[in-house]
């Protein structure tokens, strides 16, 4: 098991960029290191997240000499905001497909963190040319519904006006899933989840996501996505695994490798979900993983 350390991000140069949707809005994401003959990777963030989650490990792709880009999916980030029916994962592939388009990439190996990694088994099976590897950051096609209860409950609630208030909050809602994390840390986590806005934070993604999980139902079913893994069976996987976790299980992941024989799983010590992707054993295990499926040229 790795260690959380959290260390700081290193500055590592990237570029902004934009690439607009079939519907008309414009999306934004961030390309790190420079184009070479090994394949880019594609990060792809949790459900109120965005790239901002990926620049530690970003940093560590590029000093291995890979190409990163991660995007801000619709609603989130950097992204413009969509009407609330289009936030689906479907929506999301078909934005993600676009912005492989505008930057002329036709195949990349692909880590998503959680709702990320459920667009990466839509993609699967809507574009299986486009994926190389994939890594799946504390996802699976089972999630257990006492994380989506835990997420429901957050999603859309306003921050505080001041900082301080705002670590706070999330030190106490989520200590339980970092308990290695010091004060420094929870104040990184903090700035990396919300914005800073005139000194004050600021949700970092557009409050109507509340929507859909105000509809959540504990006992409703949910969606297989079954077919969305094992349609990766032709391909190289890692799963990462916090430790922690409330929305992957041990079962789960351990009929994952019973359906796919070669799966590599890396699990993280006192992180849940989803892991921070901080820590040095983690990101070298990533990177190991990625350099094995598309060996450096």
């Amino acid at each position: 098991m790795a260690e959380s350390a959290p260390a700081p991000a290193p500055a590592v140069p990237c570029r902004f960029f934009a690439y607009p949707t079939a519907d008309g809005l414009a999306l934004f994401g961030r390309d790190w290191g420079t184009v070479g003959d090994d394949l880019p990777v594609v990060c792809l963030p949790g459900v109120t997240r965005n790239s901002r989650d990926f620049e530690a490990l970003a940093g560590a792709l590029v000093a291995r000499g890979r190409r990163v880009v991660g995007l801000d999916f619709r609603g989130r980030g950097g992204s413009a905001f969509g009407p609330v029916a289009t936030y689906t994962p479907a929506q999301e592939t078909a934005d993600t497909i676009a912005a492989l388009a505008s930057l002329d990439i036709s195949r990349a190996i692909f880590i998503g963190t959680s709702r990320g990694g459920l667009v990466m088994m839509v993609l699967s099976q809507a574009r299986p040319d486009l994926m190389a590897a994939a890594v799946l950051n504390d996802i699976g096609p089972v999630i257990e519904k006492a994380g989506l209860a835990r997420i429901s409950g957050y999603v859309g609630v306003p921050t505080f006006t001041d900082w301080p208030s705002t670590v706070a909050r999330l030190k106490a809602s989520q200590g339980f899933l970092f308990p290695g994390l010091d004060d420094a840390g929870w104040e990184r986590f903090a700035r990396q989840i919300y914005r800073d806005e005139f000194g004050a934070p600021a949700l970092a993604y557009d409050p109507a996501l509340a929507v859909a999980f105000k509809a959540f139902d504990p006992n409703a079913e949910l969606p297989d996505m079954w077919p969305g893994f094992e349609a990766m069976k032709d391909i190289p996987v890692m799963v990462v695994h916090g430790a922690l976790s409330d929305i992957l299980s041990v079962d789960t992941v351990a009929q994952m490798a019973a359906r796919h024989p070669g799966l590599a799983v890396h699990t993280v010590a006192d992180e849940g979900h989803a892991p921070l992707l901080w820590d040095a054993a983690t990101q070298d295990a990533i990177g190991a993983f990625i350099d094995a499926a598309n060996p450096p040229r």
